[in-house]
């Protein structure tokens, strides 16, 4: 019997045991995922819409932010975590021609916490946001840093072209070609699949009563690279590089000019895009882009239009959701959006915008086919997000393959990337030539 006892009395110690050593293993397990966290990658994305700042790490983290004033501070705290030599990065990250932030300052604020102070140069609305796992990127804390009056890209591009509003405004015997091709009942069709011609230097139309205003949209920037290619090249730089060119050109025509969506390297929402577009009230919107696939061996431009009835073939379909997918890789965010507005947006598509798109679409391709080859020879269609704005005709250039490793190299030569804005111009100006703005807002 006593010795049943001091069996029992050795298993109940025994238990104990086991359960203060169970739980500080558990206790330590919290510590460590509390303590435990790293950040792996800090970077800041500065433009005149907005900064932003993207602290990648390897758990999510909660952070608290205020707001201070006399003089402009925004106060941010991440919780359950150390400093680090790369969080202290951040400090030289902000260059001093940031537009909203003049320094920031890291440090410990207690164990556990390390604070953030980003002194300001002038009052800003901040969106702080975290992001799940999506593509490269483990997870984000983001801090958008928003004007609390944001630039008005209508004024600003009209100031850019009084000049060119003032000339079109002076009394002349021109001919008036909107009256011309307003008047004409013969519409132009649509495109169909067949070989693209050489094409002819297309003449500037004579006069017009008002400017055209082209949207030029890069795609991709800021957080979401977009393609890479074999070499390194990503499709973000090409593009905008590219898109510079076209708005060069199309400063140089006296009856045109051009709005972009994005000037810098930072990411821009593809709703944001189609909105842009539609505030500059633009008569045409081109979205560049590099294309991409998993064989190396796919070559060739396209041009792309919306599409209503599904893809028109299983390449484009696969285009258009890789494409799709620039918010999630960008990083938007989704509590701060009005989503009901954006989808209306999405979704407000019409049969006139399109069957305007593919005759654009069709004059740019024509007039890309004439130095370079093509992937297909006709516009193809999908439902591509940027491309949605109800009353603009919208187009997408996908300028080469960037996967594909000849390709990426022209994509990277100064003379391919001036030979494809010249093309993407001349096949504006040759739309236009045919389908002036008024009688396209007549017909819409």
């Amino acid at each position: 019997m006593i010795s049943n006892n001091k069996t029992n009395l050795a298993r109940r110690r025994n238990l104990k045991t086991s359960a203060k050593l169970i739980s500080f293993a558990l206790l330590l397990t919290e510590v460590e995922i509390a303590w435990g966290a790293k950040i792996l990658g800090v970077r800041v994305w500065p433009s005149e819409d907005y900064t932003r700042i993207t602290l990648e790490s390897d758990t999510p983290l909660p952070i608290s932010q205020q707001i201070l004033t006399n003089p402009d501070r925004l106060v941010v705290d991440v919780q359950c975590l150390e400093q680090n030599s790369t969080l202290k990065d951040l400090v030289a990250k902000v260059k001093p021609n940031d537009p909203y932030i003049s320094q920031v300052r890291v440090g410990q604020f207690q164990p556990g916490v390390v604070r953030l102070v980003f002194d300001l140069k002038e009052p800003i609305k901040p969106q702080l946001f975290t992001l799940d796992p999506a593509g490269e990127y483990n997870y984000r804390m983001v801090f958008d840093l928003y004007p609390t009056t944001p630039p008005d890209p209508l004024m600003e591009l009209v100031k850019s072209s009084a000049r060119k509003e003032a000339a079109l405004a002076k009394p002349n015997e021109e001919v008036d070609l909107i009256a011309q091709f307003a008047t004409k009942k013969d519409i132009p069709k649509p495109p169909v699949a067949q070989a693209i011609p050489e094409t002819k230097e297309v003449p500037a139309p004579a006069k017009y009563k008002r400017l055209i205003t082209i949207a030029i949209d890069p795609g991709h920037g800021g957080e979401d690279p977009g393609a890479i290619g074999s070499l390194g090249s990503r499709e973000k730089h090409v593009v905008l590089s590219i898109a510079k060119r076209l708005k060069d050109k199309i400063e140089n025509e006296a009856y045109m000019r051009p709005f972009l969506t994005r000037d810098g390297d930072y990411f821009v929402p593809l709703h944001v895009r189609v909105q842009k577009a539609r505030r500059v009230e633009s008569d045409l919107f081109v979205s560049i882009h590099a294309d991409a696939f998993i064989q190396p061996h796919a070559k060739g431009a396209s041009v792309f239009a919306l599409s209503q009835m599904g893809a028109s073939s299983s390449m484009a379909r696969w285009m258009a959701n890789k494409e799709n997918a620039s918010d999630l890789i960008g990083g938007i965010n989704i509590k701060n959006q009005d989503r009901q507005v954006a989808n209306l947006l999405l979704d407000m598509s019409t049969t006139a915008q399109i069957k305007n798109s593919l005759v654009a679409g069709n004059s740019v391709l024509k007039q890309i086919g004439g130095f370079a080859p093509l992937h297909k020879g006709k516009v193809e269609q999908a439902s591509f997000a940027v491309l949605k704005a109800p009353d603009i005709p919208s187009i997408l250039v996908e300028t080469a393959f960037i996967s594909n490793p000849q390709e990426e190299a022209k994509l990277n030569d100064d003379g391919y990337q001036d030979r494809i804005a010249d093309a993407i111009l001349k096949g504006i100006k040759d739309y236009f030539s045919k389908n002036p703005p008024v009688a396209r807002r007549m017909n819409s």
